[in-house]
């Protein structure tokens, strides 16, 4: 039972991180002058949010792994959008 409750606990850790990165991008204001505070800490949650996400894959369940996959590929849609 513990294995699966790591299961469980890494892969809410996942969406937790997930959901924090999402916040932080859509609080970015490019007409705020906290702009560049604001482009930082979305920065920091995508490292976050890549970190979390790879720790979680590696005990993730075949359905989870395909959420994980999700989250990665929007995650890296973000941070080209910072980019640019």
């Amino acid at each position: 039972m513990p294995y699966e409750k790591n299961k469980r606990q890494a892969f809410e850790h996942a969406q937790q991180a997930y959901t924090q990165l999402e916040e932080a991008v859509t609080q970015l204001d490019p007409y705020s002058p906290e702009f560049g505070h604001q482009v930082k800490l979305a920065e920091q949650e995508i490292n976050e949010a890549t970190q979390i996400i790879n720790k979680a894959y590696s005990v993730a369940s075949e359905h989870q792994k395909r959420q994980l996959d999700q989250y990665a590929q929007e995650l890296e849609q973000f941070k080209f959008e910072l980019k640019n």
